[in-house]
């Protein structure tokens, strides 16, 4: 066994034992410490990358799949929405409808406030109102032969008209208390139209400045982004869209 002495600065030439603890440490010995401490540090900037990495994946998961903001910009949509306000979107419900095994989930309705693509630019985006839908689901790998019954529309279709601002669904009046004004005739207007499964016709609640389906016509199913369900700014409009 080793032993260890110092000599005592009190009493020159008297010697006492001492631990190996208590000996002055080596550069040697620190060595081993400092790359414990450098793995240490290491371990917990990969650790906090981690972390930033699936923050960012469900970010944008929850972006691209489930719900995403929007600003509404003109007057379109009022009074429902105004100029600069932020609202939310739920998108998941209407994604998954996509799908066979919940193709029966319907999660756009009429009177739905809805984001979709413009039928005429991918990248713009508008906010309207859901006035009617085609009954049932637009069928994949079909191609019809477009034969003619003589009647002026199909059975199975949804038939849609504005006349005198107002808006008739199946010759049914469609009551709208949240229209700002009756709408008066414009030019190039689809007066009428008929609703195919999978279409949906959609107007804004301001219809004297709106463009909607009466001028671009009925939306296809797949345009749809989904549903604007909360108001978030300005603060003192916060709330659930209806």
């Amino acid at each position: 066994m080793v032993e260890y002495f110092h000599e005592d600065s009190k009493q020159p030439g008297t010697f006492s034992r001492m631990n190996k603890e208590d000996l002055p440490e080596s550069p040697q010995a620190a060595e081993p410490d400092y790359s414990r401490r450098a793995q240490e540090a290491k371990r917990e900037i990969l650790e906090f990358g981690k972390m930033v990495v699936w923050f960012l994946i469900l970010f944008f998961a929850l972006r691209y799949f489930v719900v995403e903001g929007y600003e509404v910009q003109g007057p379109s949509m009022e009074p429902s929405l105004v100029n600069n306000e932020r609202i939310l979107v739920l998108k998941l419900p209407h994604f998954l409808s996509q799908f066979s095994p919940f193709e029966k989930l319907n999660p756009i309705k009429e009177g739905d406030i809805v984001v979709f693509e413009s039928p005429n630019d991918h990248q713009k985006r508008y906010v309207k109102r859901v006035i009617a839908r085609g009954e049932g689901r637009r069928p994949t790998n079909v191609a019809d032969a477009g034969q003619h019954d003589g009647a002026r529309f199909p059975a199975d279709t949804v038939q849609v008209r504005v006349e005198d601002g107002e808006v008739y669904v199946n010759n049914r009046r469609v009551m709208e208390d949240y229209v700002k004004e009756a709408a008066r005739p414009g030019p190039n207007f689809h007066d009428e139209v008929a609703l195919y499964p999978g279409s949906y016709y959609v107007l804004g609640d301001n219809r004297n400045v709106s463009k909607d389906s009466r001028s671009f016509g009925p939306i296809d199913d797949n345009r749809i982004i989904g549903r604007a369900i909360l108001r978030v700014w300005p603060p003192s409009r916060i709330g659930l869209i209806q």
